[in-house]
């Protein structure tokens, strides 16, 4: 109970002088904020991408791409490949007995975003005529749905929110095409919203080309995909490799959210090291400022252990003080917002997605702040606790 009293009763005299040394603690704050907020943006960056991607993949349906294939782009399926896959068994079929199934084909076009005119690549993607009964999530906003042989397209709705050019009636030029776009759809907020839709065999026709880069369909159930994978896989006349939708988007996004990771923590790193030094310098300095005070409590009984806690418990606070400072104005300035990329996923093109700063960054970055914290103002503890009694008194 000694300790305790003791270690509150410094503790508290310390916190009481914070006023008097607000702008050397100021320090503290401003550095740790600062860290926090660039750590907690730039996972909100990976946390929104890997959502958006993630939330394009379902269970009951499979992708199926050419043996070997990292991603779509990478992947070729000729039509005999085709028609064999989309007779597999497993597969659901309409009311009209047919496969429940879209050969798709990709190419990049080009757009201009709408804030500062660059340039950048966004996905054209050739779906087949049962893409509304293969993504029941596909809705039309405004405008129609394109009509097959035609050069039409629907944008998705993220798209058409960043980039110029794809409003209803507006063309887009491609190489050896012109393209009109008739609708505008919403897909439940993935990674298919920051993409042009059109049919596969119109835009396969507009290229000159006649293979596909994957087929997904729609299984009867997900626990039909086994018998779906098996029967490809028995083929001999095919080399194809089948993964459940969700677990290809899932797959993609790993890649991106590890090199996000990366680049947020060697950011969030280098920043922390410097705030930790910038803690060190200021707590050396209160303790310095505080010579007399703790030579006088020392003399007076107070145990090194009441010193070391007292000063820890300062540059906690105002690490913790600065973290929810800085992961407040992570919220505040990024939460919601949408913003495009260039992803080495699906499409390999932009994709608009909205930054996410949920309750874990938010707690992540509080945590790391007051690491900071901890490790800025042990030193100063120790030094504080280890003073000796006379040469403080003398130093004074």
């Amino acid at each position: 109970m000694k300790m305790l009293r003791q270690i509150s009763s410094v503790t508290t005299m310390n916190l009481r002088s914070l006023p008097q040394r607000w702008s050397t603690s100021l320090v503290i704050v401003i550095g740790i904020a600062g860290v926090v907020a660039v750590l907690v943006s730039v996972l909100a960056m990976s946390t929104g991408m890997i959502k958006t991607l993630n939330s394009a993949g379902r269970d009951d349906r499979a992708i199926v791409l050419r043996n070997g294939s990292a991603s779509e782009m990478g992947s070729v399926l000729l039509r005999d490949a085709v028609r064999t896959i989309v007779d597999a068994p497993g597969i659901k079929r309409d009311a009209e007995g047919k496969p429940i199934a879209s050969a798709e084909t990709i190419r990049m076009a080009t757009v201009h975003k709408k804030g500062d005119g660059a340039e950048v690549n966004i996905p054209l993607r050739g779906v087949g005529q049962q893409v509304q009964a293969l993504r029941p999530e596909l809705k039309i906003l405004q405008g129609r749905m394109f009509n097959p042989a035609v050069n039409e397209l629907i944008v998705g709705k993220a798209a058409h929110a960043q980039f110029k050019g794809l409003g209803l009636g507006d063309q887009l030029h491609t190489r050896g095409a012109t393209w009109t776009v008739v609708g505008v759809f919403a897909s439940g907020g993935d990674s298919h919203e920051s993409e042009l839709l059109t049919d596969a065999e119109t835009l396969n026709s507009t290229d000159g080309r006649a293979a596909f880069q994957n087929v997904i369909v729609l299984l009867d159930s997900p626990a039909a995909f086994q018998r779906f994978k098996d029967a490809l896989s028995a083929n001999p006349a095919l080399a194809v490799d089948v993964s459940r939708e969700s677990e290809y988007y899932r797959r993609q996004s790993e890649v991106i959210g590890k090199v996000i990771g990366i680049i947020a923590y060697v950011v969030g790193g280098i920043m922390a090291v410097g705030a930790i030094f910038g803690a060190l310098n200021t707590m050396y300095s209160a303790v310095s400022a505080r010579l007399k005070e703790i030579a006088t409590l020392r003399a007076l009984g107070f145990g090194a252990t009441a010193m070391v806690l007292s000063v820890l418990v300062e540059a906690l606070l105002l690490a913790l003080l600065g973290g929810i400072i800085g992961a407040g104005l992570a919220w505040l300035f990024f939460n919601g917002n949408m913003v495009s990329s260039a992803t080495s996923g699906p499409g390999q093109g932009q994709l608009v997605f909205q930054l996410s700063v949920s309750l874990q960054l938010v707690a992540l970055g509080i945590v790391w702040a007051c690491v900071i914290g901890l490790v800025g103002g042990l030193f100063p503890a120790i030094r504080a606790a280890r003073l000796p009694v006379a040469e403080a008194l003398r130093s004074v």
